[in-house]
């Protein structure tokens, strides 16, 4: 077995990080500006951060100001006008977005480089100089009170919302960030500008600035556009303190869900106290990955959970820690009990160097993937200045992680984790209620790829990419619900899952702890035309990530009992989806466009399909797809191509040579072509129009790319019409699903009841335009613009660019191919998306689908 690497060799690998240069300096009128220099990609993140979330607002508590002034921020100023904003970045190639938490709110830009300067300018117009247009602000309530009731019908925030209600009685992160209805409803544009005006003042401002930037030009840029506001008056803002938790506190509620979500939290000091680093090392130890604690302990050995994890959340002076599971309402006490009693056995008997290392070297993988994009650079740099006040945070947060010990480890488990400071919540399936209260009474710029084909048909991608020290390894095969035997949907989920499990050596939790003790990650993935799993690791484990990923492919064990489990699990997150309305109307509208096609249901496959699965389907699907001119395997990143090839040379060269299967489906047309209304316990309803799309390879495949781009985003004028100008949905979109052999271009949108006519009204004047050949050439070249920067920038991961690689190898193009991509999307022209509409948006090949209260 490969050797385990120290703790301190792992910490050793993030000094070059902390020797990196990185600029501090404050304008005259306050403002705090960050730059660092990365000549990695010619890309930019220009960031914004404001020192005001929901718990600065003071007399307003619960009114989500700050979420709501984060909508208004891009809506126009003296010198653009709303729709110039996004409109601008797009031209430049750019993403703009915001967020808002509970300390803080950030503004950011995402481009090209060489555009840096384009938004400084647009950042500091919004963030400074809004004028906040009182149609705007009455428009953007009706989008925001959308948006609270999506968040109702998600049980996921129910869950969160109850948790921070019940376990802080004082401190404002009780209030939901977005606001309260009633309360957020009473805002006033009044009061929306003096809070904009008292917090948004030059010495409340963080800019920080990571990329392929002249660091001299882009100083002066910020002078320029942020140095002239005047420093302003900032009155302080009390933020509670939570008084001490003295006992246990719960809140189980009762709703129209599917399976139940449970949390249990236990109060902990904020971000900078000294524990805080070893209560991170806790929740790694306790519940991150397939070999921790609680997922070893609650769901391989006892079966109480389909999912468990824990967590360290601590952001500014205090937090919780938390563990939270999925599992079947009959269960949960059970599962509690379980939990419960893990956790004390850990703080009585403690934990061992192994576990203590493994967990370090999660943590030194976690901050090496921080900084794999410009943005990822961005936010680190604004966290440390932000949250704690030292950019030097990551490195002094390390430096305490090397002096934690495992007697140290047990010390916090003992002194958090205490019964009389837990709070436990959970969200159940009403029809449970009286079974569950019952039975209380009794008892988480490269290389090239070179392609090498193997005798047996198999196919090599290696890219060697030194710049940081980490490898991904991505084994794929042509897959997806086109290979499945009929009534047997969600198989190819399944064997992707299974593979990651079981081996004739090694159980599902020994493959777990062997790749996750070096801080690796095994995970599998499915869609609708490929399948396979992945391994990433730091280059020295190469052998460990080669061991386990051979196991996978040539020794899958399939036992039993690990089927069942994987099984019962894919059949839960299949009804988690369907609590999901918006989720639920998606896949409504796929199966009755497909109907008994194949991709009429994704790789995942439908609740009914999957419980009829057996160990034997798996097997057959196994062998069938898992031979040599089916499977690809594609290296990236840090690795010496001389060395590794004869190894993987050697295990790809095992799989049997045989015959690539080829799909025996073939797509006839729109199942059901009409107009349908279904009816759902929801608060707010979704919209949905699917046509006939272009399959993968099709010749109009990157005219369908510039449509879909075209039809979404913010700066599109669907969204312009219906959200900004109408206020009739909060989002409003198109989207793909392509096969092999056919595919589903739709439109979707979720609005309120009873205007569901309205937005689909939209929908198809917008479609008229564009077959009329009414696009605008700033719009084409806009869209463009973006979807290059986009491809750009998702090609910045090894990871991305193996599976990119892998696929185009799988789909009969060469393993380089997304070079090509920049100049098929500038081939796009108006004519031709007036031709791809014209012969795919056809009235009578439409399948519509009104999902209402």
């Amino acid at each position: 077995m490969a050797s385990t690497p120290s703790a301190a060799a792992d910490l050793r690998l993030l000094d070059p990080f902390w020797r990196e240069s990185v600029e501090r300096t404050v304008l005259p009128n306050g403002v705090t500006v960050i730059l660092k220099a990365d000549r990695s990609a010619a890309l930019a993140s220009v960031q914004v951060w404001v020192k005001t979330g929901s718990i600065h607002e003071g007399a307003h508590l619960g009114a989500g100001l700050s979420h709501y002034l984060e909508h208004m921020l891009f809506k126009g100023t003296p010198r653009r006008a709303g729709r110039e904003i996004s409109a601008t970045i797009q031209a430049h190639g750019g993403y703009i977005n915001a967020y808002t938490t509970f300390d803080r709110t950030v503004y950011y830009i995402d481009l090209p480089s060489e555009h840096t300067a384009v938004a400084i300018d647009v950042l500091a117009d919004a963030v400074l100089h809004s004028t906040l247009p009182a149609d705007e602000v009455a428009k953007e309530k009706d989008v925001i009170l959308r948006e609270i009731a999506m968040t109702k019908d998600d049980p996921d925030n129910r869950l969160w919302d109850t948790l921070f209600s019940t376990a802080f009685r004082e401190h404002p992160y009780r209030q939901p960030i977005i606001g309260h209805r009633e309360v957020f409803s009473a805002n006033t544009r009044e009061e929306l500008a003096g809070y904009y005006h008292g917090r948004y003042v030059p010495n409340n401002l963080v800019v920080v600035i990571v990329g392929d930037i002249d660091l001299a030009a882009t100083r002066q840029a910020v002078a320029q556009h942020f140095g002239g506001a005047p420093r302003a008056r900032l009155a302080p803002v009390l933020v509670p303190a939570e008084p001490l938790q003295l006992g246990p506190r719960a809140e189980h509620r009762f709703e129209d869900v599917e399976i139940t979500r449970a949390a249990l939290a236990w109060p902990i000091p904020g971000l900078t106290h000294d524990d805080a680093p070893a209560l991170d090392l806790l929740a790694m130890v306790l519940g991150s990955g397939d070999s921790s604690v609680l997922w070893h302990e609650i769901r391989e050995r006892r079966g109480l959970v389909h999912t468990i994890d824990a967590t360290s959340w601590n952001p500014g002076s205090s937090g919780l820690f938390c563990v939270f599971f999925t599992t079947d309402p009959d269960k949960r006490l059970a599962a509690t009990e379980a939990v419960n009693a893990t956790l004390a056995r850990c703080a009585s008997r403690g934990f061992t160097p192994a576990q203590l290392r493994k967990a370090i070297r999660q943590l030194v993988v976690s901050e090496i993937s921080v900084r794999k994009t410009m943005s990822g650079q961005a936010s680190r740099l604004g966290a440390a200045e932000v949250v704690v006040g030292d950019l030097d945070y990551s490195r002094a947060y390390f430096d305490h992680l090397r002096r934690v010990t495992p007697v140290g480890l047990k010390r916090v488990a003992r002194a958090y984790l205490a019964p009389s400071r837990q709070t436990a919540v959970s969200l159940n399936p009403a029809a449970a209620r009286e079974a569950v209260q019952s039975a209380a009474a009794t008892a988480g710029a490269v290389s090239d790829f070179e392609e090498i084909r193997l005798p047996n048909g198999a196919r090599l991608l290696l890219q060697p990419d030194r710049h940081l020290p980490n490898l991904h390894l991505r084994f794929v095969m042509q897959g997806g619900p086109l290979y499945e035997a009929p009534g047997r949907r969600g198989t190819t989920a399944l064997l992707a899952t299974m593979l990651t499990k079981d081996t004739r050596r090694r159980t599902s939790a020994q493959v777990a702890q062997f790749i996750e003790e070096v801080g690796g990650s095994f995970y599998p993935f499915s869609g609708n035309n490929s399948l396979g799993v992945a391994v990433e690791v730091l280059p020295p484990d190469v052998a460990r990530a080669l061991s386990v990923l051979e196991d996978a492919v040539r020794a899958p064990a399939f036992r039993a009992a690990t089927f069942r489990q994987e099984r019962d699990t894919q059949v839960a997150a299949l009804q988690q989806d369907d609590d999901d309305v918006v989720t639920l109307a998606r896949k409504h509208l796929r199966q009755r466009f497909f109907g008994a096609h194949p991709l009429a249901h994704d790789a995942q496959g439908n609740p009914a399909s999957v419980k009829e699965l057996a160990v034997d389907d798996l097997v057959a699907l196994h062998r069938r797809l898992c031979v040599g001119p089916n499977v690809v395997l594609a290296v990236a990143g840090d690795f010496e191509p001389r060395q590794l090839l004869p190894k993987l040379r050697a295990f790809l060269g095992r799989n049997p040579a045989g015959t690539a299967p080829s799909p025996e489906a073939r797509f006839a047309g729109p199942a059901e072509v009409g107009d349908f209304v279904e009816q759902q316990p929801r608060e707010q309803a979704v919209v949905g129009q699917a046509f006939p799309g272009p399959r993968v390879n099709a010749d109009d495949f990157y005219v369908g790319e510039v449509a879909d781009e075209l039809f979404s985003g913010m700066a599109s004028r669907l969204f312009e019409r219906v959200r900004e100008e109408k206020g009739l949905a909060y989002f409003v979109r198109s989207g793909r699903v392509t096969g092999l052999d056919s595919g589903m271009f739709y439109f979707f949108a979720g609005t309120q009841p009873g205007r569901e006519a309205e937005v689909l009204a939209e929908i198809d004047a917008e479609v008229a335009r564009v077959q009329a050949g009414g696009v605008e050439p700033a719009e084409l070249v806009r869209c463009q613009a973006r979807l290059k920067a986009a491809r750009r920038q998702g090609m910045q991961t090894n990871a991305a660019r193996a599976m990119q690689a892998a696929l185009s190898v799988l789909q009969g193009q060469p393993a380089n191919d997304w070079k090509r991509y920049d100049g098929r999307i500038d081939a796009v022209t108006i004519p031709g998306l007036a031709r791809f509409a014209q012969a795919h948006f056809r009235r009578d090949a439409r399948t519509q689908l009104v999902v209402r209260p």
